[in-house]
């Protein structure tokens, strides 16, 4: 589709329009736009910039993931087509290992998915041969690598599914997780609960850790200070601030 770039939703069409090509390559599900519709949603209720409460957390998450032992950068479809060249950033910053792990698996979409990231510039992607499996799943989403996942201490889980995020708390490492909704099962399950748009989330985590790396006393204290239920509570009172300021508007 041709979209004039004035057009005031450009940014939003031009994604759109990449998760549709990224389905007919079979790499995200047509179920994979149904969540980034409703994301997208608490995105225009947020404003569409990086509220004050994500910027707490995603100095927090830049903290941890400067601090662990072995980060990794779990990848599934929707994030590979929204933003695989930032995700790779991410991890080449940390440094991090990348994992692609599915909710739909088949061959044929891990190997899609691994050839597309390893395309856009990653060096080493894991994932094409599961060894372990993530404790109290049953689902093929439990297939990981004893080297990637399974080993972690600290998790980035993208558009992630809530029992996966529960499950990996559980196995008590440190998840991150990036979803718009910050009622979701993951928001209220993660470690560090980012409410932000992806590719937002992950260049204001970059730029964190550009400023974080090797002032241990800032991130002591971007990690002591973060709490996980007053950054989704600070969420949600920006949402109902911005929705009443609109009804204020209103009447004007």
């Amino acid at each position: 589709m041709d979209i004039p770039k004035d057009h005031p939703r450009y940014k939003s069409l031009m994604t759109r329009e990449r998760l549709a090509e990224m389905v007919e390559r079979g790499l995200v599900t047509p179920t994979g736009l149904i969540s980034h519709g409703r994301g997208e949603a608490y995105d225009y209720l947020m404003g569409e910039k990086s509220t004050d409460a994500a910027l707490d957390a995603e100095k927090a998450a830049a903290a941890f993931l400067l601090r662990a032992r072995n980060p990794v950068v779990c990848v599934n479809g929707n994030a590979a087509a929204l933003d695989a060249e930032r995700l790779i950033a991410l991890a080449e910053a940390v440094p991090a290992k990348i994992e692609v792990n599915l909710f739909h698996r088949t061959p044929e979409r891990m190997e899609g998915l691994i050839s597309y990231l390893e395309s856009k510039g990653a060096k080493k992607v894991l994932g094409r041969v599961p060894d372990r499996r993530i404790e109290g799943l049953n689902h093929d989403r439990a297939l990981c690598t004893d080297e990637g996942i399974y080993s972690s201490d600290v998790i980035v889980v993208p558009i992630e599914d809530g029992d996966r995020a529960e499950a990996l708390v559980s196995m008590g490492k440190t998840v991150i997780s990036i979803d718009l909704n910050p009622l979701s099962r993951t928001s209220r399950t993660a470690s560090v609960p980012i409410s932000d748009e992806m590719s937002r989330a992950l260049e204001n985590m970059i730029r964190f850790i550009g400023e974080l790396r090797g002032d241990d006393e800032a991130m002591d204290s971007a990690i002591k200070s973060f709490s996980a239920e007053g950054c989704r509570r600070g969420t949600v009172e920006c949402i109902c601030k911005s929705l009443m300021s609109e009804f204020d508007k209103g009447d004007e």
